[in-house]
């Protein structure tokens, strides 16, 4: 109801072209305001009604998928502070208010990631944590710096962009936040971790909040990126990401896993055409890929759920005769991401990759999106592929119910948008429509790429063709992209080595060594000796005190004899 009434009030702000400030001064300090602000236009409305809309369905999904568990209530409240975060970045223009819904992502997403308790969820949690406190000091040095301006608020500088250090230097700050929450490279390792959490999270997380925070902090800053000329960094940045997502999903056997790569290459896409200036396309695909994206994980959740908590995509096969409505919304939502002509994912998708090609850009960006596209459409097919096509693999013992009425109408709830939800987006958003006249073969060539990429995915996926290269004389080259390029280890022990290291050296040669001897046990040595000496003079004081006379009377006798 809340998400209906918002995107009502969106529609209405969208035409009228109106925006609505809230404003509450907290304090003041040197001059410099501390003001609560809140910013209703309608990029900010929508999208917290897309939020909301998904939350709400995810939540109603968990009824089902978390049935079992005992503390259902936490976990509930978890997702509702969670959410509650998102629409607080979502809102605030300021970016302190900004920094307080940052971290409220950060810290909820810690507490959900490690849901599950054991190792992995820990380990996974605090690759997370520790990734986005990256983009938390961030913000803060860019809070500490734009003190000097006497506004935090990011409007005032709008159509008052002045070209000074600090304001670049804020700006690659602003930037840098933006790629630990949206998991570009070099912070790219903590995405694919998170799949640690419960589905019902995962598809929150991946598709319309934690990582999307990133992008949108970038579409309000857009005026500044473009400014600096920081979008060169960005837009390799964006499609080395989108490159390395596709590459590694192709190689990846976990289904959580590569959907969630397939969130990564699509933050790649978006940060790119971010890039390049066109922060209303970004908006746009943000808004379609949360559609599809989150049906996209609930239906592998549903899977998970009827095949036992099975992961493994090489464990599947036929579910389509087991499970007809999961199969049809699974299919619906991966050709989407594939940008199947009237589609969600068609209308944002086939225009960026257009005005890609009608952009002044190199040849190496141009290679890299149109590969990109040919990777998404691979590996979609190869998850097709195994979890559809081939004959089941999994035992023969496992009850599969597709009639649950939660998770089918969580499923159902997004089918619709994931069909219906793209045209008329594209309408209301750009009610001119963008002219683009390209020649034929840039035209053509994104149906090519998306076809050539389905034949890779076939031929990657059937053994008898390409078996050769899951063999050992691959290994180095499977590890390394199926990897993504060694960054977990990057990430992980590479940069906690050094300082691990030289710790465990410190502890050993000081703790351990001359702490001890000149420390605490050294003092503790000293006093247990002296004890025992004051003990020993104690116990034998009447020997002691005849041993002392004779000596007195030996000195006084050897004095008599020398005088």
């Amino acid at each position: 109801m809340f998400s209906t009434f918002t995107f009502l009030i969106s529609i209405y702000y969208l035409m009228f072209d109106y925006s609505v400030f809230i404003e509450w001064e907290i304090f003041s300090l040197n001059g410099s305001m501390v003001i609560m602000t809140f910013i209703f236009d309608w990029m900010s409305l929508i999208f917290m009604s897309f939020v909301m809309y998904i939350s709400s369905l995810v939540i109603y999904y968990s009824n089902d998928y978390m049935y079992n568990e005992s503390n259902i209530n936490r976990f509930i409240i978890l997702v509702l502070m969670f959410i509650f975060s998102m629409v607080l970045l979502i809102i605030s223009p300021n970016l302190i208010s900004i920094l307080l819904g940052w971290d409220g992502l950060g810290l909820v997403s810690y507490c959900l990631v490690i849901y599950y308790q054991n190792v992995k969820s820990y380990n996974a949690g605090m690759l997370t944590a520790l990734s986005n406190r990256i983009g938390d000091v961030c913000i803060l040095i860019s809070i500490a710096w734009m003190l000097n301006f006497g506004s935090w608020n990011y409007i005032n500088y709008y159509y008052f962009i002045f070209d000074s250090f600090e304001m670049s230097i804020i700006t690659m700050l602003i930037i840098i936040a933006s790629m630990t929450s949206s998991a570009q490279i070099p912070f790219s390792s903590w995405l694919p971790a998170a799949m640690a959490a419960p589905t019902p999270v995962s598809s929150l997380v991946h598709s319309s909040t934690l990582v999307t925070a990133g992008v949108n902090l970038l579409i309000r800053f857009s005026p500044m990126l473009m400014t600096y000329s920081y979008g060169w960094f960005l837009l390799l940045i964006g499609c080395s990401t989108m490159f390395m997502a596709g590459l590694g999903a192709n190689l990846e056997f976990d289904l959580k896993k590569i959907i969630a790569l397939s969130a990564l290459s699509q933050l790649g896409l978006m940060m790119s055409i971010l890039s390049m200036g066109d922060c209303g396309l970004a908006f746009f695909h943000l808004l379609t890929h949360a559609l599809f994206k989150a049906l996209l994980f609930m239906c592998a959740g549903s899977m998970i759920h009827n095949l036992s908590d099975c992961q493994d995509i090489r464990f599947m096969g036929s579910i389509v005769n087991f499970m007809p409505l999961t199969s049809t919304c699974f299919n619906v939502s991966s050709l989407s991401l594939c940008g199947m002509p009237f589609l969600v994912g068609f209308y944002s998708k086939d225009l960026i990759l257009e005005v890609v090609s009608l952009s002044w850009i190199n040849s190496l960006i141009f290679l890299l999106f149109f590969l990109s596209t040919g990777l998404t459409a691979s590996y979609s097919f190869r998850l097709f592929y195994y979890s559809m096509l081939v004959n089941n693999n999994f035992y023969s013992s496992y009850y599969f119910d597709d009639k649950s009425y939660f998770i089918s109408f969580g499923m159902i709830g997004l089918l619709f948008v994931a069909v219906f939800g793209g045209s008329f987006l594209s309408w209301l958003i750009f009610p001119i429509p963008y002219v683009i006249i390209l020649p034929w073969y840039l035209k053509v060539l994104t149906l090519f790429v998306v076809v050539l990429g389905f034949y890779f995915g076939y031929l990657i996926s059937d053994f008898n063709y390409f078996f050769g290269l899951f063999s050992l004389n691959f290994m180095s080259f499977v590890s390394f992209v199926g990897s993504m390029w060694f960054m977990p280890f990057l990430s992980t022990k590479f940069i906690s080595y050094v300082p691990l290291g030289f710790g465990y050296s410190l502890l050993k040669s000081f703790d351990y060594g001359w702490g001890e001897m000149l420390g605490g046990q050294g003092l503790y040595s000293f006093f247990l000796y002296l004890i025992d000496y004051l003990q020993s003079l104690c116990n034998s004081n009447f020997s002691i005190y005849l041993l002392t006379f004779i000596f007195w009377m030996l000195i006084l006798f050897m004095f008599f004899i020398i005088y």
